[in-house]
């Protein structure tokens, strides 16, 4: 299973038992493996393939998103998580990162190894069952891309998509030249439209919902 053509960078809080994994991911491999913690600097990738590996035990979704912030313009780093519960749980991080690979936590170390061996070549490593719940998502998201969902004008869908961005009022009435209380009475059709009762949920709404905000946000408008 020997590859000799690339490494793995494996993102964990470092203990014995991490220490285990890596050496057998070497072992097995044949291949570079460094471990750094979940908020260290990545290092520079001087060879020619790389996994980035994410423990889900001990890194948070914030995290995540940093660590794909990092890599997003790598074209030769491929990005997957390790330790996940189940397909559910690996279905709703898909939701939010751009990962090549899925390893649960009832895979066993052979099959993980066979995974980032994968993953080494070019390859995906998720089961079928899994990338068919993703393209069923992307699919939706398409299809809500720039028409009206659950009956919202083009206006709440700008606000609800600076709202799924992390905007807080002020900063969308700032965005869209209107008011704060606009903004409310807005957020407060939104949240009866979609069915949510606080801001959290409408978020994720959002960003399960909708690809991207509609193209006339950030542009000038006038007061509502």
């Amino acid at each position: 299973m020997g590859q000799g053509k690339g490494m793995v960078l494996l993102v964990t809080d470092s203990n014995p038992q991490s220490q285990l994994f890596i050496d057998y991911i070497h072992d097995q491999l044949d291949c570079p493996v460094t471990a750094v913690a979940p908020h260290d600097g990545m290092g520079e990738i001087k060879q020619e393939r790389a996994v980035l590996l994410l423990d889900a035990d001990h890194v948070d979704d914030d995290t995540m998103q940093a660590w794909q912030a990092k890599v997003v313009d790598y074209d030769n780093i491929a990005m997957a998580a390790f330790n996940l519960r189940d397909e559910d749980h690996s279905a709703d991080v898909l939701a939010t990162l751009h990962l090549q690979g899925v390893f649960y936590r009832s895979d066993d170390l052979m099959l993980i190894c066979k995974g980032i061996s994968k993953l080494l070549e070019g390859d995906l490593w998720m089961s079928r069952t899994l990338m068919t719940r993703l393209i069923d998502f992307y699919r939706r998201q398409q299809r809500n891309a720039y028409r009206p969902v659950c009956g919202l004008t083009h206006r709440e869908l700008e606000i609800i998509g600076l709202l799924g961005s992390g905007a807080s009022n002020s900063e969308i009435a700032d965005r869209l030249f209107v008011s704060e209380h606009t903004v409310k009475s807005h957020l407060y059709n939104i949240f009866r439209k979609i069915k949510v009762h606080n801001r959290i949920q409408a978020m994720n709404w959002a960003r399960q919902n909708l690809v991207a905000i509609p193209p006339h946000v950030g542009r000038h408008h006038q007061h509502n």
